[in-house]
């Protein structure tokens, strides 16, 4: 039982890891807690929803489309709401209230268009049976998060540490005001981030109905109280921490 449990363990520290680690991201860019961060992947748990039951997707194809449809929402919402904060007295006060705001307002809009009852997302939907594990089984699908969510992980640690884009990235994590010096376009690289942030906690939520048993439009809340804890264990603004 002990092996056992921390095997599952790991699965399951994959998988939050994952949904803390966009959340890291814009705090160690902006200096900003994303309070909607956990609404993103309620929202992203939503679009696997459609995608798997109305479109009938596969698994890899409902992930893609996810990530490029949430980074690309993110791009414009940056610029619409970030800008403005950095310009105020107190970015980091305000932007508790900003996202607090926008958590509760995307909350709001998706019990109007969705209702407030459970949804759920058959595990045969990512194929794979019940998996053996040290004399107990797994499900599979909670096999397949874990591994989508290193690889997930893994591509951070690569846009991190060994793409220009990383690098000026990690400037401005460590110095703002020396990263503008040099010539870096803070606002374009924060926007990325913050769109990587967005496309990351769509992934996150494609997998929580396999994770978590089930999504109701309250998701948000208690998933970034568990973002928030993980990043503070890790390390705040370091996602590598995550």
């Amino acid at each position: 039982m002990l092996a056992y449990a921390l095997a599952t363990g790991v699965i399951f520290g994959l998988y939050f890891a994952l949904v803390g680690v966009g959340m890291n991201l814009v705090f160690g860019v902006m200096r900003i807690v994303n309070l909607a961060h956990g609404d993103f992947i309620m929202l992203g748990a939503f679009s696997a929803f459609w995608l798997f039951r109305s479109l009938g997707l596969p698994a890899p194809a409902v992930i893609a489309i996810s990530f490029a449809a949430f980074f690309l929402i993110g791009l414009p919402l940056y610029y619409a709401l970030v800008p403005r904060l950095f310009r105020s007295r107190e970015p980091e006060m305000l932007s508790l209230i900003l996202f607090f705001g926008l958590s509760q307002t995307l909350e709001a809009a998706a019990s109007m268009l969705f209702g407030n009852s459970e949804r759920s997302i058959p595990g045969r939907l990512l194929g794979g049976g019940p998996v053996p594990l040290f004399g107990q089984t797994v499900p599979f699908a909670w096999l397949y998060a874990a591994g989508v969510s290193a690889i997930m992980l893994v591509g951070v640690y690569v846009y991190l540490y060994q793409t220009r884009l990383g690098r000026q990235t990690r400037a401005i994590m460590a110095q703002r005001e020396e990263a503008v010096a040099i010539g870096v376009d803070v606002h374009r690289i924060s926007a990325i981030a913050f769109g990587a942030g967005c496309g990351l906690a769509a992934v996150a939520g494609v997998f929580a109905p396999f994770m978590l048993g089930s999504f109701t439009p309250s998701l948000g809340i208690p998933l970034d109280l568990t973002a928030f804890a993980v990043i503070v264990i890790g390390s705040l603004g370091n996602p590598l921490g995550t």
